[in-house]
């Protein structure tokens, strides 16, 4: 009579199972973790490096800024980190708009004539101009609805020689204008509501903007008629309020005179604090003159 033998089964085997069970189990808390860091810095606060000069010496490059994103109206996720892709967000209401003197971190929107830019790039610049404002540049001057706009203490010019009006340079915005970066408009800041007439005088100064708001190319031109997504139409309603942001630096900053408006959908942030700041044009391999570079007293400086 054969005896039955109960098979106690390998104790190894159960050892490994409740410890890869464990290691899931840790990947799993790990990766919630991660994604409500991910949330709450793509929501509230995040950590931002300057790099260029842009805005000297309000903010220099090398320094290293907390964004506040909590300011102008959290959003989810709008991308996916250290990608190109984006995602549809959405907007939580504001504590406040954004405003002139504000310093403003928002997405680049393109070059003057580019629908879109390919990658997802940040500025920070300050804000001149809101929504239906008139903006004017004279001789260097900023004038806004006629009125000369107060000079940011920490303005600064690289050059004392004046670009004479009428002297025209061909790559400020709009294409077409006649102006230059020291004589400049005056022009309309763009509001919610706002009907544009079209004419076939003005269409290369609205193309583009139009193609923005949309996010793809509906603007044609056919047999003399102006055509919106095939519709002949001699006007537009424009869907979201635009700022004018401008450098501190300003005879050396790319800014709304060179590629245009910003929308308010591309607003993200203000910068709050430095938290850092050093020499950035120091390659990152030669550590110790870096850190001999390190400016002391800009680390905890607010930002205004």
């Amino acid at each position: 009579m054969k005896k039955k033998i109960e098979n106690a089964g390998n104790p190894l085997k159960k050892t490994y199972g409740k410890e890869k069970k464990t290691i899931l189990q840790h990947a799993k808390e790990l990766a919630q973790m991660l994604l409500v860091v991910w949330i709450i810095i793509s929501t509230v606060v995040e950590a931002s490096r300057v790099p260029t000069g842009s805005m000297e010496t309000t903010i220099l490059p090398g320094d290293f800024l907390f964004i506040n994103k909590f300011i102008y109206g959290p959003s989810t996720p709008r991308f996916v980190p250290y990608t190109n892709i984006e995602l549809p967000f959405f907007r939580l209401p504001s504590f406040k708009e954004p405003a002139k003197d504000d310093i403003v971190v928002f997405k680049f929107p393109g070059y003057r004539e580019e629908i879109e830019h390919p990658d997802i790039t940040f500025y920070v610049k300050r804000c001149l101009a809101e929504p239906g404002d008139t903006l004017e540049v004279n001789n260097k001057v900023v004038f806004i609805n006629g009125e000369e706009y107060k000079i940011p203490p920490r303005i600064q010019y690289r050059s004392e020689r004046i670009t004479p009006k009428g002297m025209v340079d061909s790559n400020i915005f709009p294409k077409g204008s006649g102006w230059n970066s020291d004589n400049y408009g005056p022009l309309v800041i763009p509001k919610e509501g706002d009907v544009i007439h079209l004419t076939l005088d003005n269409m290369q100064k609205w193309r583009t903007f139009i193609d923005r708001e949309h996010g793809e190319k509906v603007v044609d031109i056919s047999n003399g008629k102006i055509l919106i997504n095939g519709v002949e139409t001699t006007e537009y309603t424009v869907k979201q309020d635009y700022y004018f942001m401008m450098g501190d630096n300003r005879d050396d900053s790319l800014d709304s005179r060179f590629w245009g408006f910003v929308p308010r959908d591309n607003i993200v942030g203000s910068p709050l604090i430095i938290y850092w700041s050093w020499n950035s044009e120091i390659p990152i391999f030669d550590i110790f003159k870096l850190l001999g570079s390190v400016r002391l007293d800009r680390i905890a400086k607010l930002v205004n």
